[in-house]
């Protein structure tokens, strides 16, 4: 009964927590303005984002493709970072709240 009542609180601690977490990421802050170097490698990139979402992809081959979406992969990388921030998957914030409650 009591690993009962305590998997019970550990369950409604990660669901409120969790609630939490997205609630507090709504917070508006003020953005940091990009350099001028940044402005134009953000511009590249998305000029080479329309170029290839432009190309006629049915004639490409298997590794081309491939490597086009690794191409996409890479530059949607360096936008996130030029923005600015930090990001968390929803399971980094799962374990830092579990190891926290084990901390604690």
């Amino acid at each position: 009964m009591k690993k009962f009542i305590y998997s019970l609180v550990l369950v409604f601690t990660l669901a409120v927590s969790t609630t939490n977490v997205s609630a507090a990421n709504n917070n508006k802050e003020p953005k940091t303005e990009m350099t001028a170097e940044q402005k134009v490698q953000f511009d590249k990139i998305v000029n080479r984002v329309e170029e290839i979402r432009n190309m006629d992809k049915s004639n490409l081959t298997r590794d081309e493709k491939k490597a086009l979406r690794k191409e996409l992969r890479e530059m949607k990388d360096k936008a996130r970072a030029m923005s600015g921030g930090v990001y968390l998957s929803v399971g980094a914030i799962i374990i830092i709240i579990l190891l926290l409650i084990l901390i604690l």
